[in-house]
């Protein structure tokens, strides 16, 4: 079979320079079944396990569909985490940066005020949580009458977080004429319900895995007493010296206490549970994605949907009383077709949560020996170099979408009788400089925000200094980060 591109599928010139730029070449399957599919705009069920690429494979074709001249939001993407949500909106962000895609995130434990100024510019696409949304559309500040397609994500964890009955809440106030697509690792009946109930002739799409978890993971499951689990966590982390790994716990106290004594040894790591607040939460995981540290002990709140590249172990701490969860947790590692491993500490007495999962997946965890002292002793020095070792940090999407784009600030905006056209048609006139290299326009009452495209940045600050819009002189400086 010869290698399908992206370029295959007909996409935008601008949409296809983004997926170069984020070294996206060949389509996952996920991304061959769906976007051809997406792009016939038929409504779509996909069941896809974590890590498999669908976020692009329903993120590329909104990017495509949607017209860059309406100012309304045209699609709607619902995902069950707050952490998602983010995670989409910058991936939809980075893949329609060419095309100036505007992608918001609607969220709780946010202010309101910062999320209904956004709305009020031109939005194309919004992603958000199923309660924050709600609130945005019975307060008037999310317009829904021009949406055309409804993504919901991660359908199964909006059913186990208790989401199922707002997302129809919402579902009942779109227009009906829509697209609909929902993606889920697992189809429970009361997702299916929903299904029937709100699609129309949906095209199923199932990528199958080996058993349900994927076959470059390879599982350990170690008995032990409670009291003995953080000297064998200390003796695994030795021996397996991992280079990026996640401790999953089941309660927020047990995540601190760990945190604490890892934290006593000197581990470089962190911790993320739904006690703390978002902010320090989004500091935690872009802090984890770089790789400032290497250890992050988190409950199931970072389990869901969270793409984080080169997770080599995960770690269940305490085993997942949920057997979905255990998919989901060892699904943080071996992601897009690389190896990794989970290991699980089970206590005498936690045999019947072993079984449940066991039956679920389709397969024995294979019992793993504690390391001997020997092992252990023999491992120090290896794990020590690493451990003391100043981590070279990644350079993440949003690195690498922004070394060409300079964002620029000028000090008008609504209140001045400032159009995004009015931006685009006097920049596209300065001396090499074309409509292309303008990326997305923010203007707010008093001020104005646009993205200077291809390097071009500095050109277009030095040439504003002297040059009117709208003959208006206005006063521009590069945009703090």
């Amino acid at each position: 079979m010869s290698e399908l591109t992206f370029k295959d599928y007909g996409l935008d010139e601008e949409i296809v320079r983004a997926l170069e730029t984020l070294n996206y070449e060949q389509p996952t399957e996920v991304q061959r079944k769906v976007i051809p599919v997406a792009l016939k705009q038929q409504d779509l069920i996909v069941k896809s396990q974590t890590g498999s690429g669908k976020t692009a494979a329903f993120g590329i074709p909104v990017c495509e569909l949607v017209d860059w001249t309406e100012n309304k939001p045209q699609a709607l993407i619902l995902t069950p985490t707050r952490e998602l949500a983010a995670q989409v909106s910058e991936d939809i962000t980075h893949i329609g940066r060419f095309k100036r895609i505007k992608a918001v995130a609607l969220f709780g434990k946010q202010p309101f005020a910062p999320q209904k100024a956004e709305l009020a510019q031109k939005t194309h696409v919004v992603v958000g949580t199923p309660g924050r949304v709600f609130d945005h559309i019975e307060r008037g500040s999310l317009t829904l009458s021009r949406i055309k397609y409804l993504v919901i994500d991660e359908a199964d964890e909006m059913l186990n977080m208790g989401f199922i009955e707002q997302v129809e809440k919402i579902i009942k106030q779109l227009p009906k004429d829509r697209v609909t697509m929902l993606f889920s690792a697992t189809l429970p009946e009361a997702v299916k319900n929903l299904c029937r109930k709100y699609m129309s002739g949906p095209a199923d799409i199932e990528i199958e895995a080996s058993g349900i978890t994927t076959a470059t993971i390879e599982h350990a499951l170690i008995e032990v007493p409670q009291a003995a689990k953080f000297s064998l966590l200390s003796d695994i982390i030795t021996v397996e010296n991992p280079d990026s790994c996640i401790i999953f716990c089941r309660t927020q106290d047990q995540v601190d206490a760990l945190f604490r004594g890892l934290a006593d040894l000197d581990y470089p790591c962190d911790k993320i549970h739904g006690g703390l607040m978002q902010d320090e939460r989004f500091e935690v995981m872009n802090a984890f994605k770089r790789g400032q540290f290497r250890y992050l002990i988190a409950t199931d709140v970072a389990a869901r949907g969270i793409d984080i590249e080169n997770i080599t172990h995960v770690i269940n701490y305490d085993i997942p009383l949920e057997k979905e969860s255990y998919v989901h947790r060892t699904g943080r590692t071996a992601r897009a077709g690389k190896a990794g491993k989970a290991i699980t500490f089970v206590t005498p007495n936690e045999q019947k949560w072993v079984r449940e999962i066991e039956e679920y997946i389709g397969f024995s965890l294979p019992p793993m020996k504690a390391p001997s002292d020997a092992a252990v002793e023999h491992a120090k020095a290896a794990f020590e170099q690493k451990i003391n070792k100043q981590p070279v940090l990644k350079t993440g999407k949003s690195e690498i979408m922004s070394q060409d784009i300079l964002k620029l600030y000028f000090n008008g905006g609504k209140k001045k009788k400032l159009r995004a056209v009015d931006f685009v048609g006097t920049l596209a006139k300065l001396e090499g400089m074309t409509a292309a290299d303008i990326g997305i326009i923010t203007i707010q009452d008093n001020v104005s925000y646009v993205d200077i495209l291809n390097g071009k940045g500095p050109l277009v600050l030095k040439a504003m200094k002297e040059t009117t819009i709208k003959g208006k002189l206005l006063k521009v400086y590069v945009a703090n980060k």
